[in-house]
């Protein structure tokens, strides 16, 4: 009898832990909902353009498509939005400097009426798609930091960060060094979210190496379909080096501390009556 109840004890703990990852799965397809759809169109839209129109130009009009439909239908709010256009004026800042011609870390070969500075506009929207997942995220999942560091501390190191992305081809790459830094800070910091009925905890930093593991899949997919090309892939496609992946992790972890810090400063700023 003992047995049996055993058997049915472990059989209704496996059924919920399936319908934990279920609850999951699903929770995490819906925060990735814009990069989703962009990186759909990305694979849809072919390389000679859409009726006319070249390829960058029709997936700045999907971009925004997307962005528009997300707010008419509640799934992302006004606030939202403005957090997510930060990104996207961080990350196109960020494109600008890296394709000028003293820098050319990357390029964008194909033409596009809607360049600027010879970026094309749609690239602010990759950011932003990180953006808008850890904002999706943190909603869906009921995301919050335990021991979370002093937040100007994480705003600093974060600042830095993006600024090393600027300064290191010029002063020398500070990006271990503030990695360490970053390490050090968020050390006994941990992520709890809830799937379904139970919160659930990860370490911050094994998050967001995750997050820019998978990033840098997606980014060796846009390179694969000629989206934009480093130096070493003009000639024929080859891998986005896995340093990016070091990157990209650095930079969610700046998205993250905006995410954060922007919902700090709304929680503790005193609204009039």
């Amino acid at each position: 009898m003992s047995t049996a109840l055993e058997a049915d004890r472990e059989t209704t703990r496996f059924g919920a832990l399936l319908l934990e990852f279920a609850q999951f799965t699903w929770k995490e397809a819906q925060a990735c909902l814009f990069a989703g759809l962009f990186f759909a169109s990305v694979l849809l839209v072919p390389r000679a353009g859409v009726l006319g129109l070249p390829r960058y130009d029709a997936l700045l009009l999907i971009a925004v498509a997307i962005q528009a439909w997300m707010l008419w239908t509640g799934r992302e709010t006004r606030d939202e939005l403005k957090a997510i256009c930060l990104f996207h004026l961080l990350g196109f800042a960020l494109e600008v400097f890296k394709t000028s011609d003293a820098i050319r870390s990357w390029s964008y070969p194909d033409l596009a009426y809607t360049k600027l500075f010879g970026v094309p506009l749609f690239s602010g929207f990759m950011y932003a798609a990180v953006g808008s997942y850890i904002i999706q995220a943190w909603r869906l999942l009921h995301l919050r930091v335990e021991h979370h560091p002093p937040y100007w501390m994480a705003g600093l190191i974060a600042s830095l960060l993006y600024l090393n992305f600027f300064t290191h081809h010029f002063i020398g790459d500070y990006r271990w060094m503030l990695a360490a830094a970053a390490l050090g800070l968020y050390a006994r910091s941990r992520m709890v979210f809830r799937p379904h009925r139970v919160d659930r905890r990860m370490p911050l930093a094994l998050a967001l190496v995750l997050i820019g593991f998978f990033i840098w899949l997606a980014e060796n997919l846009g390179t694969f379909f000629g989206l934009w090309a480093y130096p070493h892939q003009l000639g024929a496609w080859a891998v986005v080096h896995v340093a990016k992946w070091s990157a990209w992790s650095l930079l969610v972890l700046m998205s993250f501390t905006i995410v954060t810090n922007l919902k700090h400063i709304k929680a503790t700023v005193q609204v009039p009556p």
